[in-house]
């Protein structure tokens, strides 16, 4: 579905592998955690290996000196990683330094790597490459920063907002740059704010477009020339919609990272029991990715579509394999038998372990589905997100329908502290004794009660006085006229997101210009008249207008979308983003810095209330130092000239990671990152990438509040 933002950063990483010390036959790739992190995420050792590359080395490990090669050098700009480049320069470890950065380099970095012994004559080249940012689906960017939220929201991080939103400005203009686009930018506005973090989308759109604005002044190729529309970029955060991470979702990616006990780093992991009860069972690990067909073509389907969707490629499955049909003949109908013919299937492996996968995750979401009542709870959650029961009409005895669910033994206390919260919300704030009455008949702790008042410093109007006469609050966008749909499957599926709603009308032409502003009013008229969905737009990057093209409409590239969720999305949300670009032929993207979950979520509101000492923010944390040895002089004899041998590639380093830059001393800039020679980059806010997946390192964390 349109294009990938895993394809377009692989691309750039492997261009710039393939250009960068091109007139030299073999060189050497030198990562840091951090850049290892990141390639690891987009691109195969074998395929960086295949562009003349013998060995892939992390800066921070004990390391040869290859005096016979060119080293390109794919580097995080940390001050630990100048260090050990540094002392690169110093023994001159490599023929030549060829220095590609993940991102802007500060100026006191920049000048420690000028001013290292030697760095006037071995490097070659110094160069940015924005790619600081992880694609986790084809349409899904993460930054991969929980810290976000509570460095936004909380009290106490007052003084730290301002860089944390600058170093978010960076890492979403090297989204923009990366994928050649040079947004018009709309941002979050609430109508009637009551929490200071209300100007948090203004200043984090101002602070974008400033940085796109001066990438684009430094650099005459961009955006590069293209019949694409130019793209909009929607700045939201979180306070936009509080019911989507806290209301139960039934599709299958929402359900099993709320469910299972996945394990959910760099990439996503679960445990599983493969061949049970035959003689070749075991437990494995299992990834959760783009390579798994069964997962992408199904993640966002509805249980209900699951299962039907499971049985029937597994028919399929069968039918292609006639000798796996005589190993039984069972009725394929239940997930049971299925999974018992499975067990008999030695030959087809990956199918069969991919099936066994897919047909444990939902049998153990079904059974949770059951166990704990959530279509109960469902009901009641729907009402409260909408404001209307199935049949489309006000809710009755919703307070008595949630105080029964409280009740139950079988509801886990999480999911009742969350009917808790969406009751508040439904009624747009209660007495404070209510609260206190409703956590006590649920059996919550007392400490719960700070999770709840905390929602204030998101928007939310938690408590009401006996007088307040306030009237009811406004949706975001108008509401949908009901729908034809009764079956009971998808009567708890009712609730949409906000934000696919705000796509809509944007796509449409009718998002709220006093809710959604534009970051340059003096461009409303002309663009906002050109940014409908039946309309051609006229694009900055275009060499010929729009009016003499003669491709057809739907042969041209498709229009781009970014929207930014400030302190965390959902994978509702990011459900949703797909669903609109299939719907309106567009490419839409979500980008964030992390995935909230319902329990993630939870935690955090909770963290905004508790002391700044006990949030370990990454800003908090002694700097990282780099190792010892790598300030030891190499032994005398170790020295080598290391040229590859005849036959091909060496052997590829163990800890090998992969990443690259650009060509060599041209003043040319490949689309996606900028280039600068000789001469230091213009002073920037960097956005530093902590240390990444190889070695065991700390994370980091970040959190604050709003005052400017």
């Amino acid at each position: 579905m349109g294009s990938s933002a895993i394809a377009a950063l692989r691309e750039l990483i492997l261009e710039v592998v393939r250009y960068t010390a091109k007139g030299e036959k073999w060189k050497v790739l030198i990562l840091d955690e951090g850049s290892r992190r990141l390639v690891d995420t987009v691109v195969k050792e074998d395929d960086i290996l295949q562009e003349h590359v013998t060995n892939i080395e992390l800066i921070e490990q004990r390391r040869s000196i290859n005096n016979g090669l060119d080293a390109v050098y794919l580097l995080t700009p940390e001050s630990y990683v100048i260090d050990c480049l540094t002392m690169d320069i110093h023994q001159a470890k490599y023929r030549r330094f060829h220095l590609i950065w993940t991102s802007s380099l500060l100026p006191d970095l920049r000048l420690r790597i000028d001013n290292a012994p030697g760095a006037q004559r071995l490097i070659s080249q110094l160069r940015i490459l924005n790619i600081d940012f992880f694609p986790r689906e084809s349409h899904l960017i993460t930054f991969r920063d929980p810290w976000s939220f509570p460095m936004l929201f909380h009290p106490a991080c007052n003084q730290l907002v301002r860089k944390h939103m600058e170093q978010l400005a960076q890492k979403i203009v090297s989204v923009c740059v990366s994928l050649g686009e040079y947004p018009m930018i709309r941002y979050y506005r609430p109508r009637n704010p009551l929490h200071d973090a209300a100007v948090l989308c203004t200043h984090l759109a101002r602070f974008i477009q400033d940085g796109l604005d001066h990438y684009a002044s430094q650099h005459n190729d961009f955006p590069p020339p293209s019949p694409r529309p130019r793209g909009v970029l929607l700045v939201t955060d979180r306070s936009m919609d509080l019911f989507a991470p806290l209301i139960h979702e039934f599709t299958y990616q929402a359900m099993v990272h709320e469910l299972l006990p996945l394990k959910d780093g760099d990439k996503t992991f679960y445990k599983t029991v493969l061949n049970s009860g035959t003689a070749s069972q075991e437990e494995r690990e299992m990834e959760l990715g783009e390579k798994d067909k069964i997962w992408v073509d199904t993640r966002h389907l509805h249980m209900k579509d699951l299962l039907q969707k499971l049985v029937a490629d597994f028919n399929k499955f069968r039918a292609e394999n006639p000798q796996f049909a005589e190993e039984s003949s069972s009725n394929p109908s239940t997930l049971n038998n299925i999974k018992d013919m499975l067990a008999g299937l030695p030959q087809f492996q990956e199918g069969k372990d991919l099936y066994s996968l897919h047909l444990g995750m939902t049998q153990e979401c079904m059974n949770i589905f059951q166990n704990h009542k959530l279509p109960d709870v469902a009901t009641a959650e729907q009402s409260m997100a909408t404001g209307v029961d199935e049949d489309d009409k006000k809710p009755r005895n919703l307070t008595d329908q949630v105080v029964r669910l409280l009740d139950d033994d079988a509801i886990p206390m999480p999911d009742r502290l969350r009917l808790i919260i969406e009751y508040v919300l439904h009624r747009d704030g209660i007495f404070q004794t209510d609260v206190e009455k409703l956590l006590a008949h649920a059996q919550l702790p007392a400490q719960d009660f700070e999770i709840i008042q905390n929602l204030d410093l998101l928007g939310a109007q938690v408590f009401r006085q006996v007088k307040d006469q306030k009237p009811s609050s406004v949706p975001l966008v108008p509401r949908k006229p009901p729908t034809a749909i009764k079956q009971e499957d998808l009567s708890i599926s009712r609730f949409e997101p906000v934000v696919k709603a705000v796509l809509e009308e944007q796509l449409k032409g009718t998002l709220d210009p006093a809710i959604f502003p534009y970051t340059k009013p003096l461009l409303d008229a002309s663009d906002a008249a050109n940014n409908r969905v039946n309309m051609s737009q006229s694009s900055l990057r275009s060499a010929k207008p729009t009016w003499a093209r003669t491709r057809p409409s739907a042969m041209e590239p498709r229009q781009r979308v970014i929207v930014f969720m400030a302190g965390g999305a959902t994978y509702s949300e990011s459900r949703a983003c797909y669903e609109i670009s299939r719907e309106f032929s567009k490419d839409v993207y979500m980008a964030t810095s992390h995935m909230q979950t319902p329990n993630l979520f939870l935690r955090q509101l909770g963290d905004l209330s508790v002391d700044k000492r006990r949030l370990d923010l990454p800003i908090d944390r002694p700097a990282r130092k780099a190792p010892a040895h790598v300030f030891e002089k190499e032994p005398a004899g170790l020295q080598k000239v290391d040229h590859p041998p005849a036959s091909g590639l060496a052997p590829m380093a163990k800890d090998s990671g992969n990443r690259n830059g650009p060509q060599q001393n041209s003043n040319r800039s490949a689309a996606g990152y900028s280039l600068s020679p000789a001469v230091p980059p213009p002073p920037t806010n960097v956005s530093v990438q902590a240390p990444n997946k190889i070695t065991k390192e700390p994370k980091e964390k970040k959190r604050n509040f709003f005052k400017f």
